[in-house]
């Protein structure tokens, strides 16, 4: 736990480095790579997220990728992630943690969803990650049986994330420099 909380907080000061615009322009570098992907290509359904600002940043890959694939973005409900699909800005409202999430009714066909793009605080070259701590993705990952992508910034990257039974590790990770993990 306390090694987390070290990588958590090494991660954060690595970010204060970096202005909005150039990690904004990282951004873009990473989802230009990962929308080259080939399990992403060809994916019909993809689970994504709406950025918070010390995320990459995802906006626009949503709303691109929206008109070509039925985009999910999840919406926090107590302990747990629900699904809803993405139709569009105006359907975002301030849910917890005041992330823009989508209305509507909840996604429940699992099954359908073809690949899972992961935010992380910082990710091995293993596929591990460390998220912020509350377990959400984890939890919900569990019920997934779809390929998962991890993004994250190049300096999120760390040699070793301490994981356990609990965590679900990404099957590739991607950065600004592009693919660089396995599971």
């Amino acid at each position: 736990m306390e090694e987390k909380k070290e990588i958590r907080k090494l991660i954060t000061e690595k970010k204060k480095q970096y202005t909005e615009d150039q990690l904004k322009e990282l951004s873009s570098v990473i989802t230009g790579n990962v929308k080259e992907n080939v399990v992403l290509k060809c994916a019909k359904t993809v689970l994504l997220y709406y950025s918070l600002p010390d995320e990459v940043f995802t906006h626009d890959f949503v709303e691109k990728l929206s008109q070509e694939k039925t985009v999910l973005l999840p919406v926090v409900k107590g302990d747990d992630l629900e699904l809803r699909v993405y139709t569009g800005k105006e359907c975002l409202q301030k849910g917890g943690f005041n992330i823009d999430e989508p209305q509507g009714e909840a996604y429940t066909d699992l099954t359908s969803i073809d690949v899972a793009i992961i935010p992380g605080v910082s990710f091995d070259r293993h596929g591990n990650r460390l998220g912020r701590g509350k377990g959400f993705y984890d939890r919900f990952l569990k019920k997934l049986n779809t390929f998962k992508i991890g993004v994250c910034f190049g300096f999120q990257l760390s040699d070793e994330i301490p994981h356990g039974e609990y965590d679900v590790a990404m099957d590739e990770v991607w950065t600004e420099d592009g693919y660089v993990s396995k599971k």
